[in-house]
């Protein structure tokens, strides 16, 4: 993936990288509580549709990030993880990151496809409406409704995974590898 091979032997991320993980991590994070409380709301209220609008918003701005962090590390290697680090985990840590990638995007296009095969619009910010691209469909709703919370909770486990992994790294393996997103640990 790496096309700039100046940039392979940083010891940290970019600021842009850092900025882009941080955004769309803090993004994710909202964008799950959202759809956590906005799904236990009763009815059809005026709160429930704003937090579902809301919702759609974060997703779409989360594909879009996660479209310009992908051009960006296609561009901006990764720094190297630490040479001890055994194969397995190395293997692993490239593996939960591709998968976490494919779900920044994967995640936005299956709530798009399940709006639209719902038959609600997404309107993005309130004032740019998203063309629909597929038509309404109440089996193939349920099929997506179904696929998109399935896909957020793969997502879950996985973020989990990976702030377990960060964590291990810092105060176990003490190897410096949070620092690299997170500079001021250093």
């Amino acid at each position: 993936m790496t096309l700039n091979p100046s940039f392979a032997h940083r010891e940290s991320y970019t600021r842009t990288a850092i900025a882009f993980h941080w955004l769309i991590a803090l993004l994710i994070v909202c964008g799950f509580a959202l759809g956590w409380v906005m799904t236990d709301i009763p009815g059809f209220t005026p709160t429930k549709l704003r937090y579902f609008s809301w919702h759609k918003w974060i997703g779409v701005t989360v594909f879009a990030l996660a479209i310009l962090r992908i051009l960006w590390r296609a561009t901006h290697a990764a720094p190297p993880l630490p040479r001890r680090m055994p194969a397995w985990q190395r293997g692993g840590a490239h593996l939960v990151h591709l998968l976490l990638y494919v779900l920044m995007i994967a995640i936005p296009i299956s709530g798009y496809l399940y709006s639209s095969a719902a038959n609600v619009p997404v309107v993005y910010l309130g004032l740019i409406p998203l063309p629909r691209l597929i038509a309404p469909d109440p089996q193939l709703k349920e099929v997506l409704k179904n696929l998109h919370i399935a896909l957020n909770y793969t997502l879950l486990a996985l973020v989990a995974l990976h702030v377990v992994a960060a964590l291990k790294h810092q105060w176990l393996d003490r190897d410096g590898l949070l620092s690299r997103m997170l500079p001021f640990l250093k």
